[in-house]
This record gives C-alpha cells, sequence and structure tokens, in this order.
C-alpha cells in the first residue's frame, strides 16, 4: 500500500511538576528545603530516512504522544526528562499545521485528506537525508521548592509546575523528488520508457490505469552521470479540480525541474496527441501556474506503429519551437537521441 498523504496528531511531553520538601534527618532536624526540579518533557521530531519511501507506517497510527518529564524529588533530585519521539519520513516529505479533523471524518464517514493543503500553512519541506525538523517541543520541567530559598524565606513551600509540551494536527504530504516528470494521459507509455531508460520496473499492461502511485528510476548517463525520472500516474481532464486522482498525481510533479510529456503518437485509443498537450498543460497551470514556466519536452511515443507518422507530423507543425523527440518505447527506437538530451539538460553526479 502506496500512502502519500496522512494526518496525524503530535503532542509533546509535559514538565514534570517541581517538588516541595524539607531535609530531615536524624542530626539534621531544620535541613531546609530540597525539593527538587521536574524533567522536561520529550520533544517530537521528524527526521528525513532514505530508507523510507512512503507514509505507510502512519496510515496505522495517527495518534504520536512524547514521553512526560517526571516530577522532582526530595534530596534536590531532578525529575527524569522524557524520551525523544523520533518519527522517521521520507524525502520530499512536506508538514502542513492542519485543523482537527471533523465528528464525520473521525467516525470514518469523510475523507480525512485535505483536497488541497493550503500552502500558507507549510511548516517545513523535507527533502535531505537525515534532515531533521522539531515537530512539537516538549514543555520545561517545574521548579522545586529549594530554589525559592532566600536569607528571609528559609522555608519556603513554593514550587511551580511543568509547562505543557507543544501539540497539533499536521498533514504529512509526500512530494517525490526526481529530475524528470513524466506527464501523460493513461496508456501513453510512461511506464514502458521509465523501464527502457532506466532500471525501474514498473506494471506494464495494455489498459489505462496501470501505474497507480509515483515511481522513479534512475538513468544512467556517459561519465558518471545520472538523473532520476518520475512516472507519474496518468493524468485524465480535470485533474486540477481532483477529479480522479488528481491532486494525489500532481502533487509530485511539484519538485521535477524538467517534464517530459509523453503522447501516443499513434491514436491506439483514438486520441489527438496535439490535443493532449494541450490539455496536460492547461491541467499543470491551473494547478500550479509556476509548473508552466519550467522546461519541457515533448516525447513523441509508438513510432513503431504505421499510424504514428501523419500524427507525429501534425504534433511537429503545432509545436514548431519544442523539441520534439519520436521514439518508441518498446523497441528501443529514438530513445539514444532522448537520454542525450537528458544528460545535458539534467545529468548530474551523484552525491
Amino acid at each position: 500500500m502506496f500512502v502519500d498523504y496522512i494526518r496525524i496528531f503530535a503532542k509533546a511531553g509535559d514538565g514534570g511538576n517541581g517538588c516541595t520538601s524539607f531535609r530531615r534527618e536524624k542530626f539534621v532536624p531544620k535541613g531546609g528545603p530540597d525539593g527538587g526540579d521536574g524533567g522536561d518533557g520529550g520533544d517530537i521530531e521528524l527526521i528525513v530516512d532514505p530508507h523510507t519511501d512512503n507514509l505507510r507506517s502512519y496510515f496505522f497510527q495517527s495518534n504520536y504522544r512524547a514521553e512526560m518529564g517526571v516530577p522532582g524529588r526530595n534530596q534536590k533530585m531532578t525529575g527524569r526528562s522524557g524520551k525523544k519521539l523520533i518519527l522517521k519520513v521520507p524525502p520530499g516529505t512536506v508538514v502542513h499545521r492542519c485543523p482537527p479533523p471533523s465528528d464525520r471524518e473521525m467516525d470514518g464517514e469523510e475523507d480525512t485528506r485535505s483536497d488541497s493543503p493550503d500552502e500558507d500553512d507549510v511548516v517545513a519541506d523535507l527533502t535531505e537525508n537525515g534532515q531533521t525538523f522539531l515537530l512539537c517541543k516538549g514543555g520545561v520541567g517545574g521548579k522545586g521548592n529549594w530554589r525559592f530559598r532566600t536569607d528571609t524565606n528559609q522555608a519556603p513551600i513554593e514550587f511551580t509546575e511543568g509547562t505543557k509540551g507543544e501539540s497539533g494536527w499536521f498533514a504529512l504530504e509526500l512530494r517525490r523528488i526526481a529530475d524528470v516528470g513524466l506527464v501523460g494521459f493513461p496508456n501513453a507509455g510512461k511506464s514502458t520508457l521509465l523501464g527502457a531508460l532506466s532500471n525501474a520496473t514498473p506494471k506494464v499492461a495494455a489498459y489505462p490505469f496501470t501505474t497507480l502511485t509515483p515511481m522513479v528510476g534512475v538513468v544512467e548517463f556517459p561519465g558518471f552521470l545520472r538523473a532520476t525520472v518520475a512516472d507519474i500516474p496518468g493524468l485524465i481532464e480535470g485533474a486540477h479540480r481532483n477529479v480522479g486522482l488528481g491532486h494525489d498525481f500532481l502533487r509530485h510533479i511539484s519538485r521535477c525541474s524538467i517534464f517530459l510529456f509523453v503522447v501516443d503518437t499513434a491514436g491506439v485509443d483514438t486520441r489527438d496527441p496535439v490535443s493532449d498537450i494541450q490539455i496536460l498543460r492547461q491541467e499543470l497551470k491551473l494547478y500550479d501556474d509556476r509548473l508552466v514556466d519550467r522546461p519541457w519536452l515533448i516525447v513523441a511515443n509508438k513510432m513503431d506503429l504505421p499510424e504514428a507518422q501523419d500524427l507525429c507530423a501534425a504534433l511537429q507543425q503545432r509545436f514548431l519551437k519544442q523539441e520534439i523527440f519520436p521514439i518508441s518505447a518498446n523497441t528501443g527506437q529514438g530513445l539514444d537521441a532522448l537520454r542525450s538530451r537528458l544528460a545535458e539538460l539534467v545529468g548530474h553526479r551523484p552525491e
């Protein structure tokens, strides 16, 4: 099960209370105050784990509470601080602050995901392996009565309570990190292309919506260069309004530095590649108008079929200033030219 959006509740530990105590020993009948401080509450921290690829673990548990601090004790003993709670997230996780779910959502009558997380509520964007983020700060332990002693008050009974740990509801949204995003309608051949370019093994079949989760493959180039390519599940018209699984798919292309628009040039499903490009570009613009300003190439797929020649010519005539790569992901035709161009645009040495 692939999970790329989840809502969780996080509560850092409360600080322990300070202690009111007086030293009483056989030969020290008036030993004075000796109440210790309370321990600090445990923090909740997110850490980017390169071995975690989605948010599945948070699907089964959505409530996280760090350990509370232990109250202080006599003999000026400070209570033990609560343990820090570390939550692992995959690279590309965006953390949003969000309102608590409604009663209907809690009862399972409504979807608990937000259709469009508010970018203004983003509190963290975690992209680097090992990167950490303090999600909720633990409370501070209270002071014991020995801290309130003065020259004029030798037997204070005052103490302070520990402060509350921070808490809140947060939405964790995974946006896959890749250099290149494959964008296209269902059955355009994106999965086959990803498999041909890289060592990825996406599911390929002769029916639409074969790919239901984003897949990332690594393409190797000469000179020890490489690039990551993401196969985004097929979009449909209206995806920007979350038609189909629109936002589930579109969120994963927001980090790509270049787009490959893959179209079925043979018109196998009676599709028109020119119209497909226009619709796809419009969907990206309506979802986030910044996406249409990024570099993009057209990949005219299925050129091994005889029907592709006329449609490819129409595509080239319509997009005169755009780079078009006629290929066949199935036979490998034209892939060398596409690889060479990608190496020039996004090839980089692995870190």
